[in-house]
This record gives structure tokens, sequence and C-alpha cells, in this order.
């Protein structure tokens, strides 16, 4: 059930940030060209798990599009604002699709639970956990 009201809540966000992408004005042309920005940070990974899952982290929880958004009102640039609304569709979009925040110890293993073909099921014995996290 809990990951169901996540997977849930990251529609919602996706929802809101397209609501209010669209009462700023923003073109839907750079919306498109800009959603998948976030996802270069999957790089990381190249560095290895524990450096790709930092740097995912950092373009996938909702901080630095909130420092973003912050920045758009202290700076008096809409167009901040608009690049935060983005970022957190993206976020919305991936938390519904449930890739969440990632472990170090691979890309698969999010807050979310297993994702892919090799998810851990509710028949194992660990309810979707790790058992890295202590079942």
């Amino acid at each position: 059930m809990p990951r169901a009201l996540l997977r849930l809540e990251g529609a919602l966000v996706l929802g809101a940030a397209l609501l209010a992408y669209a009462h700023l004005g923003g073109s839907w042309g750079w919306f498109a060209a800009l959603f998948l920005l976030p996802d270069l940070s999957m790089l990381g990974y190249l560095a290895g798990p524990r450096v790709g899952a930092v740097a995912y982290n950092a373009g996938h929880s909702h901080l630095a599009p909130a420092l973003l958004a912050a920045a758009s009102v202290a700076l008096g640039s809409p167009a901040l604002l608009l690049g935060a609304a983005i970022w957190v569709g993206h976020i919305g979009l991936d938390r519904m699709l449930g890739y969440g925040l990632k472990y170090g110890t691979a890309f698969r293993d999010t807050h979310l639970g297993r994702v892919g073909s090799r998810a851990l099921s509710s028949n194992d014995g660990l309810n979707g956990r790790r058992p890295e996290d202590g079942c």
C-alpha cells in the first residue's frame, strides 16, 4: 500500500508541475526539450554505483528545484521558475513510474523498492525490502 501511495503522490506532483508550468505561460517546446535533462545525472554511474547514486539523487530530489524556485524569486527571473516546474514534473513522473532515490548498492535499489524484472516480490518474505535494510 505505501508504494502505491508514493506512486500516486508522484502522479499528483507531475500534474501540479504541469498546471504550474501552464499557468506561468511556459513554452511546451522548451518543456519537452528540457524534461529529460535531470536524467543526465545517471552518467554518474560510469564512476560506480555509489557515485552514481549521489549524482542521481542530486538530480532527482526536490531540494535542487526548490532552490532554483527560490533563486527565481530572489532574482526576479521567471525563467528559473519555469525550469523548476519542469524539474519537479520530471521527478513526479519518475516517482509515478516507481523510480525512486537510489541506494549506493545498485541502480535498481531505490527508496520505492527494487525496480526491474528481477525486483523483489511480496512473496519472497521481504515485502519489497532489501536484505541490507535490516528486514
